[in-house]
């Protein structure tokens, strides 16, 4: 499920943590989802006629009840809303309950933004939220496939190595979005990369080595595809077509 087909797919988090809250709900918004946020059990049932979200990322223990209250509350509509439960409570007995009181998945603090988005876009293509094809990342004349890690641009196979397809697998899920050294950093080296940013540089001239290094059916050289934003980052977009 690329970015843009995630664009449009509501998702609401429900955590009185504003520091969770405002992680998590960033990472989402990163992939294109839309989100809303509660910090309550009240607000989160609000929310759920308010905003009709497709997927509820949810906190356990929260001020006024818990998270498996929220979900029995639900009641009707519990089943048009599939339940992340998200919690620093890992006893398998709070796990079983999550999981046979309505709950879709149980994740535990701490966690990982990419598994937790990951996971939620498991459960929208299991509820049938997402299409067919969602595993095929596609931008322009490129082609990344999620299931296979095959990566073709013009028809051609490019062959990437570890690191090179999370990067292109980054831009590919943040298309047209200028990305901060940071942000890339952070995602495809992981949040606790201490390394010089000029290792980033690196890899990306690798990658447009091999993204460019291909020709059109016609016969012609593709267009570059990843541009720097000077003094930013980079950003994956189509280049300038002539007036």
């Amino acid at each position: 499920m690329s970015t843009e087909e995630t664009a449009g797919h509501r998702v609401l988090v429900v955590d009185d943590e504003p520091n969770i809250v405002d992680v998590v709900s960033m990472a989402l918004r990163f992939q294109g989802f839309e989100v809303a946020t509660a910090g309550t059990g009240e607000e989160a049932l609000a929310q759920v006629d308010a905003f009709r979200p497709q997927i509820m990322v949810l906190d356990v223990m929260l001020p006024d009840m818990t998270g498996f209250d929220v979900a029995d509350r639900l009641g009707a509509q519990r089943g048009l809303v599939p339940i992340v439960f998200l919690t620093a409570r890992d006893a398998t007995e709070d796990k079983l309950r999550g999981l046979t009181s309505g709950g879709d998945d149980y994740v535990t603090k701490p966690f990982s933004l990419e598994e937790l988005v990951a996971r939620i876009r498991v459960i929208l293509r299991r509820t049938g939220q997402a299409t067919e094809d969602a595993s095929v990342l596609r931008f322009e004349d490129l082609e990344l496939d999620e299931d296979t890690r095959e990566v073709t641009r013009a028809g051609h196979s490019i062959e990437l190595t570890d690191t090179e397809y999370r990067l292109l697998r980054y831009f590919l899920r943040n298309p047209r979005r200028v990305l901060t050294r940071a942000q890339i950093l952070d995602h495809v080296w992981d949040y606790d990369f201490g390394g010089d940013a000029r290792v980033l540089e690196t890899y990306v001239s690798y990658l447009r080595k091999k993204l460019d290094g291909v020709t059109t059916p016609a016969g012609e050289p593709v267009a570059p595809l990843i541009h720097t934003a000077r003094g930013v980052g980079y950003a994956l977009r189509a280049p300038r077509r002539p007036a």
